[in-house]
């Protein structure tokens, strides 16, 4: 890999000051912020535009306004100097290294992979999780993220994947709205509130369809999260089509009960992703290895038994 002149690498001490002054608007924050003179924070700044031979701020009177190029700069500079302070601060978390940054789907990392990881620490001493919260595929070169949980297809550009899981999902409701409306047939549920994942807006269409009923003008509710949507099935606004692996303890304490006992698969599944450059790293390999293991039963479809 080619790597930059070091005539084009800045001290750490002239990008602090650069950005510090740049988010501030005002040489004297900036001195203030970083313990500096006004003078000293000036001759930072002056130094960094001399060596980058660009002018970053425009200087009137008092005042100082950031360039067309400094403001395209800063943006730059701000994440380059967060990507090393998270590193720092990771390391001191763990100075024998093995720190590993997981972006999870929210109800995901909350229902099923947080109770799971003291298990995970336990049999990797040393390796320090930090989990992130993504609702959506990222580029892994600008998000220092080890690996992600990913629903979807097997496509995510730049990364590799391995199947987790698949999904079997059952319309869930509270136990009163099931007696109010007495469902007893897949049409019956058309007659009921549905609420419906901004992710997945044709879910229900797939399932009436899959139960031979007609989905032609099926409205409800939004939700962009399941967790929302399984408190509002639980508060009784209507039935959800939820993840049974998701709900099993509203299912086991009567929060929700299947409207119908009609499963579906879902058309997507669950992978975990990584950026191809950092599939050798050991604490990934290892909870690679050890989430695999843990999903080992899940990835081919299977019969379900619901309670009601």
């Amino acid at each position: 890999m080619m790597q930059s002149p070091r005539r084009f690498l800045p001290s750490l001490a002239l990008l602090s000051a650069f950005e510090a002054a740049a988010r501030t608007g005002s040489i004297t924050a900036a001195a203030k912020e970083l313990s500096l003179t006004q003078s000293a924070v000036s001759r930072q700044i002056k130094a960094l535009e001399d060596l980058l031979e660009v002018e970053l701020f425009h200087r009137e009177r008092q005042t100082i306004r950031l360039t067309a190029g400094g403001e395209y700069y800063v943006r730059e500079v701000r994440d380059a100097l967060r990507r090393i302070s998270t590193a720092s601060l990771n390391l001191r978390a763990n100075p024998y290294g093995g720190t590993l940054s997981i972006a999870v789907l929210p109800t995901f990392g909350a229902r099923w992979l947080a109770p799971r990881l003291p298990h995970f620490l336990a049999g990797n001493p040393g390796i320090t999780i930090n989990l992130v919260t993504r609702m959506a595929p990222f580029d892994f070169r600008l998000d220092p993220v080890d690996a992600a949980i990913h629903f979807g297809r097997p496509d995510w550009p730049g990364g590799e994947m391995a199947l987790l899981r698949r999904e079997t999902v059952i319309p869930a409701c509270s136990r009163s709205l099931r007696d109010r409306f007495d469902f007893r047939q897949p049409a019956d549920l058309r007659l009921a509130p549905l609420l419906h994942l901004t992710s997945r807006p044709d879910a229900w269409e797939r399932w009436l369809t899959l139960h031979g009923t007609p989905a032609d003008g099926v409205h409800g509710m939004l939700f962009d999260q399941f967790a929302t949507a399984s408190q509002a099935a639980i508060a009784g606004l209507g039935v959800a089509l939820l993840p049974l692996f998701l709900i099993e303890e509203e299912l086991r304490s009567g929060q929700l009960v299947p409207a119908l006992d009609l499963p579906m698969e879902s058309e997507n599944a669950y992978y975990v992703v990584w950026p191809s450059e950092r599939a050798g790293y050991p604490p990934l390999a290892a909870f690679r290895d050890w989430i695999l293991a843990e999903t080992a039963d899940c990835r081919t479809p299977a019969g379900h038994e619901l309670s009601s």
